[in-house]
């Protein structure tokens, strides 16, 4: 694990890191927000803030959110040469959260976010065959403790695609990786979730990840559906611009 005890968004070779005309709280105003002032600002798209002004409330469902944050910022809008870091830091938020509240599933699952976008920006076979094991057992923890979360659900049915799709035959043995697996969770969070425009999305993406072929039109049908759908906050906005897109691509 990327964990190279940075001690907080304050850390000077953190902070150069940052895009220009990202400001940050200071210390004080950060200790004097909400949890609601967190997910104001994560709705808004400051996910630089949203994650700051979390961490400073020293809760578990404060890191669970700087978790996320971060996690969405690291993965969609970070320069390719930071993600790592940026995403190995909110691995620690979640870590922090569990350790805050073990029987929090927000933490649990905002732990596996972060380790599965982690992985995905590492990239190595070695660090998908490490953390696999931990990001599947994150999410179910956190299905036990709620088992009508969608976002979990969701995470799981694309933990399985993306298991089958890089480790075929041996991630079935080594992981338990089942394509019926992803598709009753996949199908559990759109039962949950039936107007999330992610859900549909990701829901298209794992189809195709199974089997483009075979689920072309499937997929096509959901991603148009999650075109339709409205965008809630500035994460959906990021979703739609990616639906946008391969709806392009595999129009061509």
């Amino acid at each position: 694990m990327l964990l190279r005890n940075l001690t907080g968004f304050r850390t000077a070779g953190w902070l150069a890191w940052l895009p220009a005309g990202i400001g940050l709280l200071s210390a004080g105003a950060a200790n004097g927000q909400s949890i609601e002032a967190a997910r104001t600002a994560l709705g808004e798209g400051r996910f630089v803030e949203a994650a700051e002004v979390a961490e400073a409330l020293d809760t578990s469902d404060g890191y669970a959110l700087a978790a996320e944050a971060l996690a969405i910022h690291g993965h969609y809008l970070a320069a390719e040469d930071t993600k790592a870091e940026l995403l190995g830091r909110a691995m620690q938020f979640g870590q922090k959260a569990i350790r805050k509240d073990s029987e929090n599933p927000a933490a649990h699952l905002q732990h596996a976010h972060a380790m599965g976008r982690y992985t995905q920006a590492v990239g190595t076979l070695g660090v998908k065959r490490e953390y696999a094991g931990r990001v599947r057992a994150a999410l179910e923890r956190a299905l036990l403790l709620k088992p009508g979360l969608a976002e979990a659900h969701l995470s799981l049915g694309a933990w399985h695609a993306e298991a089958i799709r890089g480790g075929g035959f041996m991630a079935r043995v080594l992981f338990g990786a089942s394509g019926n697996e992803a598709r009753a969770h996949y199908n559990a969070a759109l039962e949950l979730a039936p107007d999330a425009k992610i859900v549909h999305a990701e829901y298209a993406l794992g189809l195709l990840l199974l089997d483009r072929r075979r689920h072309l039109e499937e997929a096509l049908s959901l991603l148009q559906r999650a075109r339709e759908l409205p965008s809630r906050d500035a994460h959906d906005r990021i979703v739609h611009d990616r639906v946008i897109a391969k709806l392009a691509e595999l129009d061509t």
